[in-house]
């Protein structure tokens, strides 16, 4: 944690010049929105609604990703699919560039957070979703990688272990239940064989607006290939009995729109073991950026990591469960 990080020197100021830089006027008003991957700002423009410029993080997409992502958004806005897409900012261009960081513009959207709770309210966001998918299937990315246990379980594993975050008292607890949890998820994910689609892939609650009993998909910047039921089961919550109502009510809009292979059901508990370890390894990789240690104090301490390992020796055991029921 330096002051040599990237994102250090993205000032107000220098937001501001940038979005001016492609013929916006700004009028000084600035808001800094909540973000971490990325650096994202709600800006003032002179006469006009404000905008939303996100400042991409260095290295972490390359350009063609980052356009691809846009591609896929701007094809969802097309279909008139309730999508944000982003804004062109000059000479059918999306992405920005200015003193070393790349840009790109959104228009502002409002909305609150959905009812997941109501059973409606989920069959809605399944028939949306389903609109997406019935769009994501017509071809393939070309640049985005997939989600698989390679890059999110053991390349996690891996740079944990190699940068030593682990306490040395809880290294072999960690060592013992991540590699076990590696060895199971292999044969799952082989013997239940999908169908890769193009996906949000970080289809959490926190990246859908609810406005006038409509969804409003945001933040596809972790945009990748998998199975579709990456994109349903976050909505997902409670004990099992209550999942079940929860994902027929999802798939009941769902279907209305795209086929779904019940099959991928079989996967929920090894997707959500994934992001699990994944997340762990993104908040440290992330570690030298100043935004992080003020945002998760309480990641890299003992009881963070005592309770990660309980978690993924709890989310071990769900391997083995049954598969979630669904009814019709």
């Amino acid at each position: 944690m330096t002051d040599e990080h990237p994102f250090t020197r993205l000032t107000p100021d220098l937001v501001m010049d940038a979005v001016e830089s492609v013929g916006y006027q700004c009028d000084a008003r600035i808001l800094e929105l909540n973000s971490y991957e990325n650096r994202v700002y709600q800006i003032g423009i002179e006469e006009s609604e404000p905008v939303v410029g996100k400042f991409y993080r260095p290295d972490r997409w390359s350009n063609e990703e980052i356009l691809e992502e846009h591609e896929f958004t701007q094809e969802l806005a097309d279909e008139e699919i309730s999508v944000v897409a982003p804004l062109e900012i000059e000479e059918n261009r999306t992405l920005g560039s200015f003193n070393q960081f790349r840009f790109s513009l959104y228009p502002r959207r409002g909305g609150r957070a959905p009812e997941l709770d109501d059973l409606n309210c989920l069959e809605i966001l399944g028939r949306f979703i389903g609109r997406i998918h019935s769009v994501s299937t017509r071809r393939r990315f070309e640049y985005r990688r997939a989600i698989s246990i390679e890059e999110y379980g053991i390349e996690t594993r891996n740079f944990l272990l190699e940068k030593n975050f682990l306490p040395l008292e809880l290294l072999p607890a960690y060592e013992s239940v991540s590699a076990g949890l590696l060895q199971d998820l292999e044969p799952i994910m082989t013997a239940f064989p999908y169908r890769s689609i193009r996906l949000h892939g970080d289809c959490h609650m926190g990246n859908v607006l609810w406005r006038m009993d409509t969804p409003h998909f945001v933040d596809f910047d972790d945009a990748r290939s998998g199975p579709a039921i990456q994109d349903l089961w976050m909505m997902l919550s409670g004990e099992p009995a209550e999942q079940s109502i929860q994902m027929s009510a999802i798939l009941k809009g769902y279907r209305d729109f795209s086929d779904f292979d019940y099959t991928e059901l079989r996967l929920i508990e090894p997707l959500r073991t994934l992001r699990m370890m994944y997340h762990a390894g993104w908040l440290a990789r992330r570690w030298d950026d100043p935004a992080f240690p003020r945002a998760f104090p309480f990641f890299n301490t003992e009881r963070y990591w005592s309770e990660h390992i309980l978690e993924l020796r709890e989310q071990w055991s769900k391997l083995s469960e049954p598969t979630l029921q669904v009814f019709d």
